[in-house]
């Protein structure tokens, strides 16, 4: 196809824009990079720059020093990830196939019940009581995998909006006369069909998982259950303690040379990279799959 001059000069502008966009948002990610290898002094006198002054390593040392700990960390965290999403996605996926089909007698009840969680929760303490006091789950894996993240409403229509808009029910009605049961047809049709929404949903549930802080703080007590995200706040607030004002007068002059604000910026990239190597083999399903699941019906 002949593209007029038009044409081609609006390709050439969006090409040159998208990789101007792209750069503006790789530059706080650099910043970050380069703070983490700047020397504290230099930090505290000059601010962030991406042509430090002095460069240094001392954040990365010093969190060498705990490299035990966070690997037990990083352990933690992928086990947690892993088990959560995949638990989170059988349980939503199952929960949105009811919902989607037409013969289901209490379909819109129960989708009202999933739509009511989405507005209203019992909060903190109520929340606190009934896991630790009744599903005795704390000081547990399983502490860091149920409360507020193994299900999500948002999730449940999206996928179940995915099941009505994209599975024809002639497929559905073509299978049960084959003699297929409900479940067979969950395992063996629904599932794979749904692929992009399962990636998606199962993104935002891997994201929220890694990210996660608060259930470890509300129900953990033991630090061999801690995740990467809570080791780094134990972390942060160990060095924060040793430059204090009583620390530093017994520490003297090491307190003041902790490197705290390069340790905050090599935690960053610590936590997010990960998340920067995993999401480029998901991202192909990400737009089709919110496009897709959204759709109203």
């Amino acid at each position: 196809m002949i593209q007029t001059k038009g044409e081609r000069a609006f390709h050439v502008f969006s090409i040159v824009a998208m990789v101007m966009f792209t750069l503006l948002a790789f530059l706080p990610f650099m910043l970050i990079i380069m703070a983490s290898f700047t020397e504290e002094s230099s930090l505290i006198r000059n601010g962030y720059s991406f042509f430090p002054e002095k460069m240094s390593v001392d954040a990365y040392v010093y969190m060498w020093s705990s490299a035990s700990t966070f690997v037990r960390a990083y352990g933690v965290s992928f086990l947690v990830t892993t088990l959560g999403t995949a638990l989170g996605l059988l349980i939503t996926s199952m929960l949105a196939y009811p919902m989607s089909r037409q013969d289901f007698k209490y379909r819109n009840v129960l989708a009202f019940i999933v739509f009511f969680t989405m507005l209203f929760s019992g909060g903190i303490v109520p929340s606190y009581i009934l896991w630790t006091k009744y599903f005795q789950i704390k000081d547990t894996l399983a502490a860091l995998i149920i409360p507020n993240l193994l299900t999500n409403g948002f999730y449940v229509l999206l996928i179940r909006n995915f099941y009505k808009n994209n599975v024809p029910v002639e497929l559905i009605e073509s299978a049960q006369i084959d003699g297929a049961s409900e479940l067979r047809i969950f395992y063996r049709m629904m599932l794979p069909l749904s692929v992009p929404v399962l990636a998606t949903v199962g993104l935002f549930m891997g994201l929220a998982y890694w990210n996660d802080w608060i259930n470890a703080l509300y129900f953990i007590t033991k630090p061999q259950y801690y995740g990467i995200q809570n080791m780094l706040i134990r972390l942060m607030n160990n060095i924060q303690f040793l430059k204090s004002g009583q620390a530093s007068s017994m520490l003297g002059a090491n307190a003041a040379d902790l490197p705290s604000t390069a340790v905050r910026m090599a935690m960053a990239i610590i936590g997010i990279l990960p998340i920067l190597v995993v999401f480029p083999f998901l991202q192909k399903y990400l737009t089709k799959g919110i496009i897709v699941g959204a759709v109203k019906g």
